[in-house]
């Protein structure tokens, strides 16, 4: 272990065995959240724990959370990208449509980055720390991208789902793109300007995806004609509950036939 004694405080004396296991305490010179810590982990790993030739691994908070960060990590783009797929099809089947659902994830993804951007930006290169009076800046938590990205999407979906489902409702009854997407923004900014932070709903919501689907046009609703089969029970459905009733004034389930 003296091949880390300039990057180590402190070699604290080995425990006595327990179990056939010795415990050695290392402290480092610098913080647990410094770039130098992760280093010395690394270098404990990868070259002194192997040159020893003994049998030994490096555990405590500090190691823990290093490698909590690395394994989320590595899992963090399949996370983004199973979010993305569920909403893709979910809302692909909702409007019956290729364009929408692919506008809501681009949408989507440029929130989330914006987002991190200010995260960063201001906690870990303590942009305006001063002025907001949040501390010193340090680096983000491991756990905080996964929490952060489940809030974003789902708000994101949330207000895709109000503005476009107003557009969508006024494309079925005029079959006008432009007016679908006049009326529909006009009928529901008030309320996402009142719920969304301002990236969210001045830049993103009231502004870009209205602007593209503007300029989509009759292309926002298309849909291959073979995937439409999936859509076939909502339409059905909607075509049952419009017929007609044969029942008489004051019919009840009691007067049925058995």
């Amino acid at each position: 272990m003296g091949g880390v004694t300039d990057e180590a405080a402190q070699l604290g004396a080995a425990a006595p065995p327990a179990n056939g296991v010795t415990a050695i305490q290392v402290v480092p010179t610098t913080s647990p959240q410094d770039e130098r810590t992760d280093r010395l982990i690394d270098r404990l790993r990868d070259d002194v724990i192997p040159a020893s030739g003994t049998q030994a691994h490096v555990g405590g908070v500090t190691a823990v959370s290093k490698d909590f960060a690395s394994v989320t990590g590595d899992r963090l783009p399949y996370f983004v990208a199973t979010i993305i797929a569920l909403g893709f099809l979910l809302l692909m089947v909702a409007f019956r449509s290729l364009v929408v659902p692919l506008t809501a994830a681009l949408m989507n993804l440029v929130a989330a980055a914006a987002s991190f951007g200010v995260l960063v930006a201001i906690f870990q290169w303590g942009w305006g720390t001063e002025l907001l009076g949040v501390g010193k800046e340090g680096p983000i938590a491991a756990f905080l991208p996964v929490i952060m990205l489940s809030l974003l999407f789902g708000l994101s979906m949330d207000y895709q789902v109000f503005l476009v489902s107003r557009m969508h409702e006024e494309w079925v009854h005029t079959k006008d793109n432009a007016r679908a997407v006049r009326v529909g923004l006009a009928e529901t900014s008030r309320v996402i300007n009142c719920a969304a932070v301002a990236l969210e709903a001045f830049i993103l919501r009231t502004a870009l995806v209205p602007a593209a689907m503007h300029l989509l046009g009759k292309a926002n609703w298309w849909l291959p004609a073979g995937w439409r089969s999936g859509c076939r029970i909502r339409r059905w459905s909607r075509r049952w509950s419009r017929r007609p009733s044969n029942r008489r004034p004051g019919w009840r389930a009691a007067d049925r036939p058995r």
